[in-house]
């Protein structure tokens, strides 16, 4: 197994989406006063590489808490969107017609994870509304390499409403997509923060060789 960390590390003052609560790691105890570690969080439920639960932009929508371990596992497919360019649409002919069966999530590489605290963090591409709306219809969760699916500052977030609405995940400021296979599935881990909330930070890895191996089974 090839596990690839495609999770932000969670540090004091690291970019947030404008607006959000500021993150900080600090000392509660220490060896020299305490004779032991500990360190306090603070963050929101949205910092750094985190999933969006249908409850972060639907009234009536699921919490993280209201989805069990094994809706967590995914098969995925990387999709390489790094021509969209500052601002740009990704249209729905950006999602293969052809998919595998087990195919439950997409990971949209725009290549914005390189502009991660720049001051063009901001203008990363999103997806049509249209794009969302046929991977709701088709049942697959959302994985980008950016602050959100949704233009940053634009007006509202039905890229959100499709995926959340259909009872789907949106995962967010994901990164290491280069090292991801785009000719094949994988499996992908989500796993959050257990909280009975909107979202949560979460460790995202993705096996990039059991892809490969269906295949060679499958001959």
């Amino acid at each position: 197994m090839t596990l690839l960390d495609l999770t932000r590390r969670v540090e004091t003052g690291m970019p947030t989406y404008p607006g959000d609560p500021p993150v900080a790691v600090e000392s509660h105890a220490d060896f020299e006063t305490d004779g032991y570690r500990v360190s306090r969080l603070e963050l929101g439920t949205h910092a750094g590489t985190h999933v969006d639960a249908p409850a972060h932009t639907e009234p009536d929508g699921a919490t993280l808490d209201d989805f069990p371990a094994d809706d967590l596992r995914f098969t995925a497919r990387a999709i390489d969107c790094r021509d969209a360019g500052p601002r740009g649409r990704i249209g729905p002919d950006a999602i293969p017609e052809r998919l595998e069966p087990r195919v439950d999530f997409l990971v949209f590489r725009t290549g914005w994870e390189d502009e991660w605290g720049t001051e063009r963090m901001a203008d990363h591409p999103a997806l049509e509304p249209e794009t969302a709306r046929a991977c709701a219809d088709r049942g697959l969760s959302v994985g980008i390499d950016a602050l959100s699916p949704d233009p940053t500052g634009g007006d509202g977030v039905p890229a959100h409403h499709a995926i959340l609405g259909a009872g789907l995940l949106v995962v967010e400021n994901l990164c290491g997509l280069d090292a991801l296979p785009t000719d094949r599935t994988f499996d992908l881990y989500v796993m959050p923060l257990r909280v009975d909330a909107d979202g949560a930070p979460a460790r995202v890895v993705a096996d990039a060789e059991t892809g490969l191996i269906r295949r060679r089974d499958e001959r």
